[in-house]
């Protein structure tokens, strides 16, 4: 799962489209050595998580929590475009894990591949390449790459990210207009290094966001994924400016999601899939202070499934760190309060806390589920100075319900403690 997705798409497309390039991207080509990138993410973990019901929790009876803490290295080079009508580039991406941390009855966070012996290995690396074309403002990606498509998103939520194989067209022709087109045919997950370890056969992707105004943007994509299903999602998003340190933004995301009748879901949920599920957001600004309430309920037949198509295909609001609040028919609210302490003279420092309460989650055990997350987090990045851009963040969540509504786990103490530093080589 991915937090506060709901409103990237809208504000990669205000980035992207804030002037009117006279001329096209592929004409101001510097050359394939000049514009190339090379950089360098390197992301120190540790997660713990307590499972407070030692009878009914993920890891069996006699294992009552999972803790590692490891060192990761993600590294991407981009290469420019040749000059010329059809640019012709390359990326590669390389990516380390390194264990500091953690033994055979700690295992089980997810950082790290597991063994038939339950231990976490010590090490564990992948990468890959892609190449790329480049025709005025429209690039063809072939290859392994990280996606943010809201029907087709790579998760990079622990210590290395998941990694996309396939085809990928991205469009920027029109001022304010971004196109979509793919077909990927197996992503590797985030602690694994086998290619097919999530288990895509085939999908395809199409879609797009426009932007009407530097404040108002709405998108649609549709996916087919094979042997599991077909997708719509649509986006709304407006941000009202009240004054120079007042402002709104209304965020609202649905998704359209239909089992194509084969057994493959049945690893899911185990019931044919037909449901919508929808959230609408409202988050108020003034000075240093965002308060955010939510809303998101799922409707139809089982849970809002994701995960074979990208472990952050799932562009909703309660979307949070622990539980994604998207049982069959469950409701669920959320209360957001963010702080940003630059106001205050200390810029890179900030606070976030929110409470997200779901009922009527329909799961095994009751049709009346209810559950509820509870999480903090603080973050400082060094604003200037040799290691400028070295962040420090802790996260802690704490889940509950009486229902085992989230993988039937009840109750679930989660703490991260993240160290990130980007290094730009080149």
């Amino acid at each position: 799962m991915r937090v506060m997705k709901w409103s990237i798409i809208a504000l990669a497309v205000a980035a992207g489209t804030s002037q009117l390039a006279v001329a096209s991207s592929q004409d101001e080509s510097k050359g394939f050595v000049e514009d190339s990138k090379l950089n360098v993410k390197l992301r120190n973990l540790y997660f713990s998580r307590d499972f407070r019901n030692r009878e009914n929790n993920p890891l069996g009876k006699t294992k009552s929590y999972a803790r590692e803490w490891g060192q990761g290295f993600i590294g991407t080079f981009e290469s420019g475009f040749t000059q010329g009508t059809v640019g012709v580039g390359v990326d590669a991406i390389g990516l380390l894990g390194l264990k500091l941390d953690g033994g055979k009855g700690t295992s089980g966070t997810g950082l790290f591949p597991t063994g038939s012996d339950g231990r976490s290995q010590d090490d564990y690396s992948k990468g890959g390449g892609a190449v790329k074309f480049r025709i005025s403002d429209t690039v063809l990606k072939v290859g392994d790459q990280f996606t943010a498509l809201p029907v087709f998103a790579t998760d990079d939520s622990r210590l290395l990210p998941e990694m996309a194989q396939g085809t990928l067209i991205t469009s920027n022709e029109i001022k304010g207009l971004t196109l979509h087109a793919g077909h990927f045919t197996s992503l590797t997950g985030q602690e694994q290094t086998n290619r097919d370890s999530l288990h895509l056969t085939q999908a395809d992707v199409v879609g797009g966001t426009y932007a009407f105004t530097d404040s108002l943007s709405t998108s649609l994509y549709y996916s087919k994924v094979e042997d599991y299903w077909r997708k719509y999602y649509a986006n709304v998003n407006w941000a009202l400016p009240i004054s120079d340190d007042q402002g709104l933004v209304f965020d609202f995301n649905i998704y359209d999601t239909k089992s194509d009748g084969t057994t493959n879901y049945a690893a899911y949920d185990g019931d044919k899939l037909d449901n919508r599920a929808y959230s609408l957001s409202g988050a108020y600004n003034i000075g240093a202070h965002t308060f955010t309430l939510a809303y998101q309920k799922v409707s139809g037949d089982g849970d809002y499934g994701y995960g074979v198509d990208g472990g952050g295909t799932i562009f909703l609001a309660n979307s949070i760190a622990r539980s994604d609040f998207n049982a069959e028919d469950e409701k669920s609210w959320q209360a957001r309060y963010d702080l940003n302490m630059a106001t205050f003279g200390v810029p890179g420092l900030s606070f976030m806390t929110r409470y997200v309460k779901g009922t009527g989650a329909n799961v095994a055990s009751t049709d009346n589920g209810k559950e509820w997350e509870r999480d903090i987090e603080a973050k400082y990045v060094l604003q200037e100075g040799p290691a400028k851009d070295l962040s420090f963040r802790i996260r802690q969540a704490t889940y509950r319900s009486s229902d085992g509504v989230y993988y039937g786990s009840d109750s679930i103490d989660e703490l991260r403690l993240i160290v990130e530093y980007p290094l730009s080589i080149l």
